[in-house]
């Protein structure tokens, strides 16, 4: 048995976090089912440079290494970027409505206060 600490955040903004003693073959399965494509929408952080970046995608591994090999136009020149939040939708389409709030004023604003110091 071990154990393991557990954040799911949706796309309502809304968190549960809980520790829970799993079973290996119930690790493998909970490890099996996040690998899974789910939509989401996902922050990166440039420390170096102080620059954020927002997405959405139904495979974050994968967008990360994108953006940490070139692939995108603006993330290439500020590299290396790690993952600062992400959030699990119910659709691509929710994911993008919520990368679009974490793109105007507000939706900025608030990932400062929850995420950026000072």
């Amino acid at each position: 048995m071990t154990e393991s600490f557990t954040a799911h955040h949706n796309c309502r903004g809304s968190s549960v976090a809980r520790l829970a003693s799993t079973s290996d073959s119930e690790s493998r399965r909970v490890r099996a089912q996040a690998s899974m494509k789910v939509p989401k929408v996902y922050v990166l952080i440039n420390r170096k440079y102080n620059k954020t970046y927002t997405g959405s995608t139904d495979d974050i591994e994968k967008r990360l290494r994108e953006h940490n090999a070139g692939y995108c136009e603006y993330t290439k020149r500020f590299l290396p970027w790690e993952l600062l939040h992400s959030e699990q939708c119910s659709s691509l389409r929710e994911a993008r409505k919520r990368e679009k709030y974490y793109k105007s004023c507000a939706g900025r604003k608030k990932l400062e206060k929850l995420f950026l110091p000072g």
